[in-house]
This record gives C-alpha cells, sequence and structure tokens, in this order.
C-alpha cells in the first residue's frame, strides 16, 4: 500500500549531503527533523558534532536529491537556529565510513 502524500523517488535519484551549522541547545535536531516530517521528505543519514565551545553544532544530512530539495534547503534557511546551509551534490564519505562500520558490527 503506497501513501498518497509521499513523492516517489526516482530510482536514480542522486545522494547529496546537507551541511548544516547550527545553535546548539535542545530541540534543534527535533525542529529540522520536524521539517523534513512534515513535508514527507527522507532523511537516509545524519550524523551530528558540536563545534569548538559548543555553542554550534554542524548537522550532516544524507538525503535523495529530487525536485523539492531546493524548497527544502530555503525551508531550512528559515529556521531560527540554522545559521548556514551548505549543498554537497557528491557523497560524504563520513557516511560509507560509518554505513560500513555499521555492516560489520551485525
Amino acid at each position: 500500500m503506497t501513501n498518497p502524500h509521499i513523492a516517489p523517488q526516482p530510482a536514480t535519484a542522486a545522494r547529496v549531503t546537507l551541511q548544516l551549522t547550527v545553535r546548539n541547545h535542545p530541540g534543534v535536531m527535533s525542529h529540522i527533523c520536524g521539517l523534513f516530517a512534515r513535508r514527507a521528505f527522507n532523511v537516509d543519514g545524519i550524523l551530528c558534532m558540536p563545534l569548538a565551545g559548543g555553542e554550534e553544532s554542524r548537522i550532516w544530512l544524507q538525503v535523495l536529491d529530487d525536485q523539492r530539495l531546493q524548497q527544502m534547503i530555503s525551508q531550512l534557511e528559515k529556521l531560527e537556529d540554522v545559521l548556514q546551509v551548505c549543498r554537497f551534490d557528491a557523497e560524504m564519505p563520513i557516511f560509507d565510513r560509518v554505513e560500513d562500520l555499521v555492516a560489520n558490527q551485525r
């Protein structure tokens, strides 16, 4: 059974990494993930680390590229706690390393 509210992902969609610099406090990740959830946009991978001093964090989101992605980036940039959004069309090697780590623990 398919959900009519979820846009089908093309089989050949490329993975894209979004790098966000955000204010580091409780609730920030919830706001970001909620934005994706409300728009039925799947996140394939999430990494988050505090930056020096702990006032800010860096979040990497791995998503599939589709026609809605630019709108998602615009919506992210409007969130109060999101300071910067960068898009990388090439996959980030760190996601491959984490995937290998998880595969080796099975």
